[in-house]
């Protein structure tokens, strides 16, 4: 049985965190309807009618889908050309927690400026690193 390598296991960890971002979310709106207002299904109640943290819940959840999504990919096309690195080991795993910290940060509301917006480069860092990672495969 081959290995599994970590950047899939950080990446597998990455999507069920993901699968997951939206529970506060779905718990504040729940939590704080306003009663009698028109069916949320119908028509969503704006974000500014909740609690702030409700708001950067849903925020947060979009900021991760934002870099998942690219970072997936990435990482996706590293294995397919056997091109994982001391680099994209230690790559994946900043980016998870990084991930994690921007999230419970937000929706907590204690990753302020400049904190989440730091978090979020070097999340975004930690992308370019993979892209890098594989151009320097492929040549």
């Amino acid at each position: 049985m081959e290995s599994f390598p970590t950047e899939l296991g950080i990446l597998t960890c990455l999507m069920i965190f993901a699968a997951t971002l939206w529970i506060p979310y779905i718990v504040g709106v729940n939590k704080y309807a306003v009663a009698g207002a028109e069916d949320p299904f119908v028509r969503p109640t704006p974000l500014d009618q909740f609690p702030a943290w409700v708001h950067r819940a849903h925020r947060a959840h979009l900021n991760l889908l934002e870099q998942a999504l690219p970072f997936s990919v990435l990482v996706l096309i590293l294995n397919a050309m056997d091109g994982f690195t001391a680099l994209t080991y230690w790559t994946a795993i900043v980016f998870f927690w990084v991930r994690v910290l921007h999230a419970v940060g937000m929706i907590a509301g204690f990753a302020k400026m400049p904190l989440r917006p730091g978090l979020f480069l070097v999340g975004w860092l930690c992308c370019l690193i993979m892209a890098y990672a594989v151009f320097a495969a492929r040549f």
